[in-house]
């Protein structure tokens, strides 16, 4: 593991709340400080798959997750220092918050909240503000931000949705009377937004050159309204990482050699939500990761000994994986371990809004109007091949779909006074997402599963 320190620059990108813009302002800093030639480093707080697609498009490397809930407050900032570092050391990290600054797990007093993380990696941020219909009230909202917690060190705004420059003008007075300086300024009509559906952004996969065009634009935005030199001038603030980087060797337990079991990964457009660390986690734990798509793609790869099926849309692409039945019949004979998280779960049933699955497990899916959302602390159920039975995880959802059971007769989790998901033989299926750099076992043991 590296021990020594490192000067990273490093800055977060927060709000007050949602919906003030803080991925248009993210993905165009990553990119603008791309076309600069720095190599830049993107990062999220919170468990969130879809902007991390885009950081990635725009900074030309993974983008990845920092959630204390997820992975222990102790890895977050070993990660991050791991991500900084891979493929190559980067010259500067951006880390877009989750929410409001200091919203974070419900009755937990901002546990794994933006600002929770800031302190956790000693990163200045920089807030974004949504400017409409707001004048001098703009500095008190931002002087109680700056206030409400001493170890959060705001060094900067953004205003954004800004109506006119004498708007501007208004606010940057009010700004500096508190102290705080205005580094960049949008206007409302110059805001660019990408596309949105039921969950949120749709993911950079499912419409590539839209997504390309959206993030030149957003990189475009940014370089020509915010002060980029004094954003630098602020990430350099940052004191050197101390912690070692996180690295996923040491985390199963040490090397495992190589020429191990082919472990089929889903991904494509239905199946976008993976985190980085996952592909990590299973070839140090000796696997060759082998990626397939399961809309376009008649079989599984060559020598597969196991699959892992992730979150993603499956609803918006129902019959286009309908279509692919040669696919669907090999996962339903497929007789080694199998690890499914929500899109997955969806997908192994027997249909979906009424297009056929697989049919390896005996369920039904529909979507409803109904949002399940937030953290989770579970218990495993059985044991499986991700878990043993009575082991403690902590895991998220996030759909709006329901299964019909909800549950099978074992089932994978037990976590709010009830039972969640399918163990089935060797499959282990539901709707929590676990996140396996909080959870490392998890690769070794399906690794082993597959001898």
């Amino acid at each position: 593991m590296v021990s020594t320190s490192w000067a990273l620059p490093r800055v977060v990108v927060a709000a007050p709340a949602s919906g003030h813009g803080k991925t248009t302002v993210a993905t165009g800093l990553l990119g603008a400080l791309r076309r600069r030639g720095l190599t830049v480093s993107p990062h999220k707080v919170g468990p969130d798959y879809i902007d991390p697609g885009y950081h990635a498009l725009a900074a030309g490397r993974p983008g990845r997750n920092l959630d204390p809930w997820l992975v222990g407050p102790e890895r977050v900032a070993p990660l991050l220092r791991h991500g900084a570092s891979v493929p190559t050391p980067a010259d500067v990290a951006v880390i877009e918050g989750v929410m409001g600054l200091h919203d974070g797990a419900v009755g937990r007093r901002g546990y794994a909240s933006t600002a929770h993380v800031a302190t956790l990696v000693d990163a200045p941020v920089l807030l974004v503000l949504d400017t409409t219909a707001q004048g001098r009230s703009a500095a008190a909202l931002v002087l109680g931000m700056r206030a409400f917690d001493e170890r959060v060190r705001v060094g900067g705004v953004i205003l954004n949705r800004v109506g006119s420059p004498r708007h501007e003008r208004l606010l940057r007075d009010a700004l500096d009377e508190v102290g705080v300086p205005v580094l960049g300024a949008v206007s409302r009509s110059a805001e660019v937004a990408a596309p949105s559906r039921h969950l949120g952004l749709v993911p950079v996969a499912e419409r590539a050159p839209e997504s390309l065009a959206v993030v030149a634009a957003l990189a475009d935005l940014v370089a020509a309204t915010v002060d980029l030199d004094a954003v630098l001038d602020l990430a350099r603030g940052a004191p050197p990482l101390t912690a070692p980087a996180w690295d996923p060797v040491a985390a199963v337990g040490g090397p495992a050699g190589t020429g191990g079991p082919t472990v089929a990964v889903a991904a494509g457009a239905a199946f976008t939500f993976s985190y980085a660390e996952t592909a990590e986690l299973l070839a140090a734990a000796g696997a060759t990761v082998a990626p397939f798509d399961p809309l376009r793609d008649p079989g599984l790869p060559a020598g597969t000994r196991a699959v892992v099926i992730g979150g993603g849309f499956p609803e918006a692409h129902a019959d286009a994986l309908a279509g692919n039945a040669a696919l669907r019949a090999e996962l339903a004979a497929f007789d080694g371990p199998v690890v499914a998280e929500c899109a997955g779960l969806l997908y192994l049933g027997r249909s979906l809004d009424g297009a056929p699955m697989c049919g390896r497990l005996d369920l039904t899916a529909r979507m409803t109007g109904r949002l399940t959302l937030g953290y989770r602390e579970a218990v495993a159920a059985a044991d499986s091949p991700v878990a043993r039975a009575g082991e403690r995880v902590r895991g998220h959802e996030f759909h709006r779909t329901v299964t019909d059971p909800g549950h099978g007769d074992t089932p994978a989790w037990r976590f709010d006074d009830a039972e969640h998901g399918f163990v089935d033989g060797r499959v282990h299926a539901s709707y929590l997402h676990v996140h396996w750099a909080g959870q490392p076992h998890a690769a070794r043991r399906l690794v082993q599963a597959c001898r």
